[in-house]
């Protein structure tokens, strides 16, 4: 993505922009130019954990505290992508982050016998976001087949997926693509509003 890609994306479209960015000095001043509605800090190279787990912000505090006070002071939403993990959550409330994004490739990658104890990081990791008044917002790897026991999660705010309705949208056209996740999305939801007020 370019410059003139947010300047553009900026004049045409009403949908609050979001720029994933990684925590360098580069990024921050593109950040700081353009002021968009959101920023989530994301690991920078592939081979550090977060494309293919979360940030380490608990680790990481006195190097990213700096970039979500100028992004936050510049009235950017602040978001942090983490592993769904407590640690990693109490961490990005520390540093003053708005929102926490919790990597959801590993429950969407695993094997049938260890799905069920990744959704259990991820249920738990949302619950205690609530509890410490962060919000949760969640993604990575999420498909067709993935996404509803995700989705049902009260605690989370909002799913980001991107990767996969691209490449959906090869064989059915983009607006298909997201008109069929949005619906399993609402679907899921819908249900677990029910069962919880049952």
């Amino acid at each position: 993505m370019t410059d003139d890609d947010i300047l553009r994306l900026t004049r045409e479209i009403e949908l609050p922009l979001n720029l994933e960015m990684a925590a360098t000095g580069e990024m921050l001043e593109i950040a700081l130019r353009h002021t968009p509605h959101a920023a989530c800090i994301v690991p920078e190279k592939r081979q550090e954990r977060t494309t293919e787990g979360g940030l380490e912000v608990a680790g990481a505090h006195n190097r990213l505290a700096p970039y979500v006070r100028q992004l936050a002071g510049a009235g950017i939403r602040v978001s942090l992508f983490i592993e769904p993990d407590i640690e990693q959550v109490d961490a990005a409330v520390a540093i003053g982050a708005q929102v926490v994004e919790l990597h959801t490739g590993a429950y969407c990658e695993a094997t049938p016998e260890m799905r069920d104890s990744q959704f259990d990081r991820i249920v738990v990791a949302a619950a205690h976001a609530e509890a410490v008044g962060i919000e949760c917002h969640a993604g990575h790897g999420l498909t067709f087949d993935t996404v509803a026991p995700v989705a049902a999660i009260a605690t989370i705010e909002e799913l980001n997926i991107g990767h996969f309705l691209i490449g959906e949208a090869i064989f059915g056209g983009l607006e298909s693509s997201i008109k069929r996740m949005r619906s399993l999305m609402d679907k899921a939801r819908a249900a677990a509003d029910g069962q919880r007020s049952a």
